[in-house]
């Protein structure tokens, strides 16, 4: 840049720095200072300057939000804490119920304060800033790894590329933001009107208007859509000092990143449910959507202390508003057969638009749920969106009965493969018990593909029902027999799309222990409880020894979690098909044994910032070493790794008595040799 002049490389500066203000006190203080032409006018000047001398070229600049070049798909990546879910609660008692097992947990009778917020209706992201530069920002995904989504969040007006330096104190060297991308009523109606103009499909609700914009392949069309955000918390940090949630939102606000104007600090329980009456009847007059309203143990080291189970954390709860209902027909009822063999009643309904989607469709459940509800073929009925979005029948309207109306019985053979169908005891679910059911095995060779599991590219859903349909698959297992010339006949298989499927499944047969784990479909078995499985055991030898009591120890698994393990185990034609895939020159990607560790299953608690080493090396480096990293400090943690600027881990720490110890001696003991 030695060439430029001082005089434009200083109005360049001055620009950028005057626009990345203005950005911040429209989008979040809302207290703007300039006119939208006075805006306009330096946002050209800026441009027509950075066209002029591409050398000064900042992807951080405020012109640079209109997109990057199409991308071929979205890459993973790891949330450093899992974006758990909220566990849900639909009535005042619940709430008061919430309250009385926050104080069991932390053994007080004194009243708790919370954080009260309103749960926006839109799309979970995370944003990392380092230096207060933003580098990276995924989806939620399955909550413990999203989608990478960085060019098209960087589109969004009101999401700071800089974090502000407001001069109190340093801007934090790692701050890991949650927010929540959405889209307001009046903007979603403009972007459908050009849908229409254009001749495409409106979309159906904002959320969906919102999610379909973040994952656009190329964000120039996402930097077209009008996506905003609320941040509402904060993942890893190093660097601040913060002591509750409450002031939290404010530090995020100081820096930039806009927090919702109607989040009520510091408030008891019953005051909590007051407010939600409040947002219940404000709820139609806001701009944008909201479902409910979350509750939030405010104190920080309190929330640390109740810690979180392996779906959602003890100190949070989703309040839900009632779900938007309307009225319909139920056309007919059918069953649809799961991969576990579960038949699960289906009403065909009258199509009706429930709070912005139209519905056809809508699960019964059981047989109980149909019993219970009274629900007939013919019948008026009440529908929902659960949590606005799943349908589902509320209640019939008796009084609209005809008498016409016809009483529905679950069968008594599965309606698929024709077998004789049993309802074990205790269970409200009907199950189909042969094992080789078309139904089951379509449903458990699209999981068994699916990411997450063997993630064989190019096997869709399509694609496993005709295999089956065609008696190509009898089991899973049989995928690694395929071969380009006995599916290149299939429906659009020519022998181009054959040979880059089988090319697909020869790659898939190097697999972490986890997802082979998942791939299993092993009931109540999902991604995240397939790596706590497969981080205890360490091999499939240790897991099919294992008995119902030890892995039930195992913390994050309960009892049916372990008896499903146990019963997939013991069964002999499970047993036979995981040999016949490990047959297929599968190769299940271990951690190093047990006995080869020197840390013995010792547990560890980051905290702070280590030198020259990122947290993932860390946790790494523990593993490698037998030990496991747990995110929160507990009676069962061995050691808490401190380093510099650590957060209240360190005070539980030593209110437990944990050994607290720095990173050399962390050094030391992965390192040593055993004796």
């Amino acid at each position: 840049m030695k060439n430029i002049e001082p005089d434009i490389l200083n109005k360049v500066n001055a620009l950028r720095k005057a626009l990345h203000r203005h950005n911040y006190l429209y989008y979040v203080l809302d207290d703007p200072e300039a006119s939208d032409a006075e805006y306009d006018r330096m946002m050209r000047e800026l441009t027509v300057l950075e066209e002029a001398w591409p050398e000064l070229y900042d992807p951080d600049s405020p012109t640079s939000r209109v997109g990057s070049p199409p991308l071929s798909g979205f890459e993973t990546i790891a949330h450093s804490i899992p974006m758990l879910s909220l566990a849900n609660a639909f009535a005042d008692s619940e709430i008061i119920d919430f309250d009385r097992r926050v104080r069991k947990i932390l053994k007080t009778e004194d009243e708790i304060l919370y954080t009260v917020e309103p749960k926006l209706d839109g799309l979970a992201v995370e944003l990392v800033y380092e230096k207060g530069k933003l580098i990276v920002a995924s989806t939620r995904g399955d909550g413990i790894n999203g989608e990478v989504i960085t060019a098209n969040v960087r589109t969004i007006r009101s999401v700071p590329l800089l974090l502000q330096d407001t001069g109190k104190r340093n801007v934090p060297l790692r701050l890991e933001v949650r927010g929540e991308v959405f889209i307001g009523h009046e903007e979603f109606k403009s972007l459908n009107e050009e849908q229409l103009n254009q001749k495409l499909s409106p979309f159906a609700n904002p959320r969906n208007a919102a999610a379909g914009s973040l994952r656009q392949l190329d964000s120039s069309m996402t930097a077209k859509r009008p996506l905003e955000i609320f941040f509402y918390g904060a993942g890893e940090f190093t660097g601040l000092e913060l002591k509750s949630h409450w002031e939290t939102l404010q530090e995020l606000q100081s820096l930039g990143l806009r927090i919702n104007p109607l989040i009520r600090p510091k408030v008891k329980i019953k005051e909590a449910v007051d407010y939600f009456r409040v947002l219940e009847e404000k709820r139609n007059l806001l701009p944008y959507d909201i479902d409910g309203m979350v509750i939030k143990v405010d104190d920080l080291y309190l929330q640390e202390k109740m810690g979180k189970t392996s779906r959602s954390p003890r100190w949070a709860i989703a309040y839900k508003f009632k779900a938007m209902q309307e009225t319909t027909l139920v056309l007919d009822i059918d069953v649809q057969v799961g991969r576990t063999g579960a038949l699960t009643p289906v009403a065909h309904l009258q199509p009706v638009n429930v709070g912005g989607a139209l519905v056809r469709r809508a699960t019964l459940h059981n047989e109980d749920e149909i019993e219970r509800k009274d629900i007939r073929i013919g019948d008026t009925v009440l529908v929902q969106r659960a949590g606005d979005v799943i349908p589902e029948v509320v209640k019939v309207i008796e009084s609209k009965r005809t008498g016409l109306e016809k009483i529905f019985h679950m069968p008594s053979n599965c309606p698929v493969c024709g077998s004789a169908v049993i309802r074990a005891e205790g269970e409200a679910a009907t199950r189909c018990i042969n094992a080789t059911c078309p139904a089951q095995l379509k449903e458990r060779i699209k999981h068994f593909s699916s990411k997450g599991a063997f993630d064989i590219d190019g096997l869709g859903d399509k694609l496993a029902e005709q295999l089956v349909d065609k008696g190509l698959l009898a089991s899973y297992a049989d995928i690694f027999n395929l071969n380009a010339v006995r599916i290149e006949g299939l429906e659009r298989m020519g022998a181009i799309s054959a040979e880059k499927l089988v090319r697909a499944i020869e790659k898939s047969k190097n697999i972490k222990f986890n997802c082979f784990l998942y791939a299993l479909g092993i009931r109540h078995v999902g991604e995240h409880v397939a790596k706590i499985l497969a981080r205890e055991f360490k091999s499939l030898d240790n897991l099919l020894d294992a008995t119902k009591e030890q892995i039930e120890a195992v913390e994050g698994v309960g009892s049916v979690i372990a008896e499903s393990v146990v019963n997939f185990f013991n069964h002999d034609t499970n047993r036979e098909v995981v040999s016949r895939i490990l047959d297929s020159n599968v190769l299940i990607l271990f951690q190093a044994g047990e006995r080869e560790k020197t840390l013995e299953k010792k547990v560890f608690v980051l905290t702070g910032t280590l030198e020259n080493l990122t947290r993932n090396q860390v946790k790494e480096m523990i593993e490698a070493a037998g030990g496991k990293v747990s995110g929160s400090v507990s009676r069962n943690t061995d050691y808490l790794v401190a380093g510099n600027s650590p957060g209240s881990k360190l005070r539980i720490a030593k209110d437990l008595g944990v050994e607290i110890i720095d990173q050399a001696t962390l050094l030391k003991i992965c390192n040593r040799k055993k004796t």
